[in-house]
Formats: structure tokens, sequence, C-alpha cells
């Protein structure tokens, strides 16, 4: 890539950031650009190596390539308390799973960091972690408890198969006082030094995508009912729950969890999260 002369966009596949993107069609942008759909691990392979550009990606994967990475400003998914789709599913309390095994999916690391980060730091337990795929009767299976995320968690939320069931987005709100942030918006350094113009405008029709998302949720509770399954209301409370802003609350909550992760050892440096903006580059206040 020399001249951003194609743009590559990146799109989260999971239903909680779907009111960001549904308004938003590259090919309405003054340049030629594609969007691609995957599960975060993909995007965040792609963001991290550049053959993305801007787009989305897990928390914890930004911070693993901040050197690489700026942020869009005031996006996000976040949540300030439940976040209604990240679940550890157990048989037991969580306490009593300090010698115990929990299977995790192999699909977003910020969630299963936030799960290592509670369960050490909150709980004072440090249970055998196996990686898994997202079938939550595997899972049990083969360990005391289960972490799914985003469609997969939803789907078996609507289950009672008898198991205790703990959110961990309301886990951290209890323990921290803060907001979590499970996502956001980054543009490959290289292609915003190349290209600002490219950039601006993306990030301008993001922004206005997420305001007409919000103000205009009917299209987008139609398709999560009729791609995940659920009720319009189900839907209807779950995106109204969510937070897609990145503001201050926000940067805050996530400082803490990246300054977690890397007292833990789950982050190899500190995070100094930047934010890009078409005329300078802004730190994020810690």
């Amino acid at each position: 890539m020399t001249d951003l002369e194609h743009t590559v966009i990146g799109k989260i596949s999971y239903t909680n950031s779907w009111p960001v993107y549904h308004y938003f069609d590259p090919s309405s942008l003054s340049f030629p650009a594609e969007m691609v759909s995957e599960v975060p691990a993909v995007l965040n392979r792609g963001m991290a190596a550049g053959d993305i550009h801007v787009g989305a990606l897990s928390s914890f994967a930004y911070a693993a390539a901040s050197d690489r990475l700026l942020l869009l400003p005031g996006l996000s998914v976040s949540a300030d308390g439940p976040v209604r789709s990240i679940f550890l599913f157990s048989k037991k309390p969580l306490q009593q799973l300090g010698s115990g095994t929990i299977a995790v999916t192999n699909t977003s690391a910020t969630s299963v960091n936030l799960l290592k980060i509670l369960m050490h730091k909150a709980l004072g337990t440090s249970p055998e972690y196996i990686s898994s795929d997202p079938d939550l009767n595997t899972m049990m299976q083969q360990a005391d408890a289960g972490l799914l995320i985003g469609d997969h968690a939803i789907r078996a939320s609507w289950q009672d198969q008898g198991y205790e069931v703990t959110d961990l987005g309301e886990l951290w709100k209890e323990w921290t006082g803060h907001s979590m942030t499970f996502a956001v918006w980054a543009v490959n350094r290289r292609a915003a030094a190349l290209n600002p113009e490219a950039i601006a405008e993306i990030a301008e029709a993001f922004e206005r995508s997420k305001r007409r998302g919000l103000n205009e949720l009917g299209p987008v509770i139609h398709e999560a009912c009729c791609t995940i399954g659920g009720t319009a209301s189900y839907w209807r409370d779950y995106f109204r729950n969510l937070c897609y802003d990145f503001g201050e609350r926000q940067q805050e909550g996530l400082n803490l969890y990246f300054r977690y992760a890397y007292e833990m050892g789950l982050l190899p440096q500190e995070v100094k999260m930047e934010l890009w903006s078409h005329n300078l580059l802004t730190r994020v206040k810690e």
C-alpha cells in the first residue's frame, strides 16, 4: 500500500457493534474502499499487520499493537455495568473455582484476560484455563466453568441450564466502579500518515452512522431478530444498555484494565493510548 488508493475497513461481525455499522456505507466515500466483516481475532491480526487500515478491533488487540495504531475518538463498545453478552457459566460459585478449570472461548482475548484479572485480583483465585470452541455443552464436559462472548453468550443466556451465570461487565463495575470497554475503533498509523483526509472522512462517516444507528434502531433490531433470534424488546434493551462513545469515563476504565493486564504479565508493555485527530495527536489522560 502506498497511498490508500484502496482502503480496507474492518467490521466486527458480532451484533454488539451493529448500531455503529448499520448506516455506514463504504460506497458513499469519495475514494475506493471495501469492508471486511470478521470475528475479532481475524480483524485484530489484519489491523496489527496493516492489511486492514481502519475499523473496529478488540480492546486487548489494540493494546498489543498500540505502537502501530491510533484510536478513533468517540467510538467504542463499552458497558458501565452489565454488558449482557459476556458470561461465565459455572457449576459452582466463583470463589470455589480457585482449584478448578475454566474453558475459555478462543475468539476474543479481551474477555479472556478480563476474566483472568477478575479471578486473580478481585476474587484471589488461580484456576486453570483451557481453550475451547464456543459451545457451552462441550465446555462444561471438560471444565467447571465456561466463558462465552458475543452471540454465543447471548443464545446460551436464553436457556436456563442450571448454571451460575456471571456477567463480566457487571463484576468489573462492582469491583472497580469503572466502565469497561470491549472494542475500539482504530486506524493504522501508516495509513493515517499517508492520507489523513481519507481517515477523517471515514471517522466522520462512522460518527454519523453511530448517531443514526442509535436514533433509528428499528432496522438493527429487526436484523438481530432475524439473524440471532430473540424478541424486539430484548434487542432494544440490549443495544440501549451498551455505550458506543469513548469519552473520559470509558478511557479511564480501559486504562485501568490495561494497567492490571500489564501488572499480571498479560501485556508485555504498558499502554499509552493515543487518539487520532485530523490535526494533531491526542494522548489519553491517565
